[in-house]
C-alpha cells in the first residue's frame, strides 16, 4: 500500500511538471513565429514603394542654343517638366562647352540628384565623369547625341540615329545626280555625335560617280556657316565645281542660304539637303533652296523622363531608344509648315 502511494505521488508529480513546462512554452509562440513576418516587409520597409515624377529630380546639362533645333529641344524638357509636375529640373546651359557640361554634371552628382539626362557636346572624354555617376549610383540617359564611353557607364541612350540620318541624305544626292556630280558638305561640331555620325552615313551611301569636293564646320550655327559657304564660293564656281550642298543642320542652312543670296545665287540652281526639319527648314523648301530636310525629332522630354521614372524604380529599359524619323520634301512643306512644332 505504501509503495502504491509512492508511486501515485510521483505520476501525480510528472504530470505537474508537464503543464508547467507547456505553460512556460505558450510565450515562445508568438517569437518563433518572428522570422515569418520578418520575410514579409512592407512596401516602405523594403524600398520598394513606387516612386512618381513628384519624387524626380532630374539633372539636364544641356550643351548650348546654338540652333532653332537645340532651342525647341531645351523647350521640350522644361515643359514636360512642368506638365508631368517633376520635383526639379536641374538645368544649365554649357554654351557648346563640354568643360562646362562636366561640371555640370559634377554639381549634380554633389546635390545627389535621382538622374542626369545627358546632351553630350562631343563624344569623347566622358569616362571619368560617368565613372563618378555610376559610383554615386546615379543612373545617366545619354540624350540626342552619343558618346564614346564604355556602355557600361551609361544607362540607354535616346535620339535619332545619326549614320541614318547622313545615309537618307546621301540616298537623297543619288536621286538627284544619277549621272554623277560634286557636292560641299558643312558639317557640325567637330568631334559631335551628330556630325560624325552624319558625315559617315553621307559617305556609306552615296555613289561613287558623286565627289564630296570639300567639308568645313560651321558648328551648327547660322553666323558661322555665313563665312564658310563665303569661302567656299570664293574657291569653288557653283553650277561647274559643285552642284550640289549637304548640310548638317538647318541653321547653317539658312546661313547658307544668306551667303547664296549676295553672291547671286537663285533658288534651285544648286542642290541643298539638310537636316533637322525645323519650321526654318520648311520655310527653305517652300522658297525653294532645299530640295529635302531629314528629320530629326528635337521633342525628347516625354521619352526621356518616362525612362527616368522606370529607372528611379529599378525597371527595366531598352538600353538604346531611336526616334522615329523620316525625310520631308518641297512638294508637302508649305501643308505642313503650319503644324511644326520646332
Amino acid at each position: 500500500m505504501r509503495a502504491s502511494r509512492v508511486t501515485l505521488i510521483f505520476t501525480i508529480a510528472l504530470m505537474a511538471m508537464s503543464i508547467l513546462a507547456a505553460c512556460g512554452q505558450t510565450p515562445a509562440a508568438p517569437a518563433a513565429q518572428a522570422p515569418a513576418a520578418a520575410e514579409q516587409p512592407t512596401a516602405a520597409a523594403s524600398g520598394a514603394v513606387t516612386k512618381t515624377y513628384a519624387d524626380m529630380t532630374l539633372c539636364f546639362p544641356q550643351l548650348g542654343a546654338e540652333s532653332d533645333w537645340r532651342t525647341a529641344n531645351t523647350a521640350s524638357f522644361k515643359e514636360t517638366a512642368t506638365t508631368l509636375g517633376i520635383k526639379q529640373l536641374v538645368f544649365s546651359d554649357a554654351q557648346q562647352k563640354q568643360e562646362n557640361q562636366i561640371s555640370a554634371v559634377r554639381a549634380c552628382i554633389q546635390q545627389g540628384v535621382d538622374v542626369i539626362a545627358l546632351p553630350p557636346v562631343v563624344e569623347d572624354g566622358w569616362e571619368p565623369v560617368l565613372t563618378e555617376a555610376k559610383n554615386a549610383g546615379i543612373p545617366v540617359i545619354i540624350v540626342d547625341r552619343s558618346v564614346s564611353a564604355d556602355p557600361s557607364l551609361y544607362a540607354a541612350h535616346i535620339g535619332s540615329d545619326m549614320v541614318l540620318e547622313g545615309e537618307r541624305a546621301a540616298e537623297e544626292f543619288n536621286k538627284m545626280f544619277p549621272d554623277g556630280g560634286a557636292i560641299l558638305e558643312l558639317s557640325g561640331t567637330t568631334g559631335s555625335g551628330a556630325a560624325v555620325g552624319r558625315a559617315k552615313g553621307l559617305r556609306n551611301k552615296l555613289n561613287p560617280n558623286i565627289t564630296i569636293l570639300d567639308t568645313q564646320t560651321g558648328n551648327f550655327t547660322r553666323a558661322e556657316a555665313v563665312p564658310v559657304m563665303q569661302a567656299f564660293l570664293k574657291k569653288y564656281k557653283p553650277g561647274t565645281d559643285f552642284q550640289g550642298i549637304f548640310i548638317h543642320n538647318d541653321d547653317m542652312g539658312i546661313g547658307v542660304i544668306e551667303a547664296l543670296k549676295a553672291a547671286g545665287i537663285n533658288p534651285g540652281d544648286l542642290k541643298i539637303v539638310s537636316v533637322d526639319g525645323t519650321r526654318g527648314g520648311f520655310q527653305a523648301m517652300v522658297d525653294g533652296w532645299f530640295q529635302a530636310d531629314v528629320e530629326c525629332n528635337p521633342l525628347l522630354g516625354p521619352q526621356v523622363m518616362e525612362m527616368a521614372l522606370k529607372l528611379m524604380n529599378g525597371e527595366p529599359v531598352d538600353r538604346e531608344v531611336l526616334t522615329n524619323e523620316t525625310v520631308y520634301y518641297p512638294d508637302k512643306a508649305a501643308e505642313l509648315l503650319p503644324t511644326r512644332q520646332y
